[in-house]
């Protein structure tokens, strides 16, 4: 019987790749953690279309990094280790010791004044340069306010530029 084609075969429902994905991440850092002799819980679940997972508990910090940078790193290595485990490409998000979150609250509030900024002025503003997940967090919220940013540069200077009503 011949094989079947990517296309020919069924994908399974979003959310049942976001969980099975969410599975493997977990049983890939609890094997971390683990090796690492440290404590934590791993919570599991699906946001804005893409698998997230938040480990809590424990001193945890120095997994974080003084920047985030630490946390980024292991969220890429669990990504690369669902991409091999499921073949597919992992979008999932990681959060530690509430740092993303966090962040994200304060991102939030820098997008609302800077916008405010913007409306006033009528004048872009260039932010300082940030990591892939600093700048969606800047590109989201301004999107919901209703204004339009654009990142330019180059990692690891990549900024975003939010612009003035048309």
């Amino acid at each position: 019987m011949p094989e079947k084609t990517e296309e020919e075969t069924p994908k399974k429902p979003l959310i049942s790749r976001l969980e099975e994905e969410g599975d493997v991440a977990a049983d890939y850092l609890e094997g971390l953690l683990d090796i690492a002799d440290l404590d934590g819980d791993i919570d599991i679940d699906v946001e804005n279309e893409r698998a997230a997972l938040a480990i809590a508990g424990g001193k945890l910090g120095h997994l974080v990094g003084e920047r985030g940078e630490v946390l980024d790193a292991l969220q890429e290595l669990t990504r690369l280790a669902v991409h091999t485990s499921l073949g597919e490409r992992s979008r999932l998000m990681l959060d530690i010791d509430n740092f993303r979150s966090s962040k994200k609250e304060e991102l939030a509030k820098l997008a609302h004044e800077i916008a405010e900024e913007v409306k006033s002025t009528g004048e872009q503003i260039k932010l300082k340069p940030m990591n892939a997940f600093e700048r969606k967090v800047i590109h989201d919220t301004i999107q919901e306010i209703g204004l339009t940013s654009e990142s330019e540069g180059e990692e690891p200077n990549r900024c975003v530029v939010v612009l003035p009503q048309e």
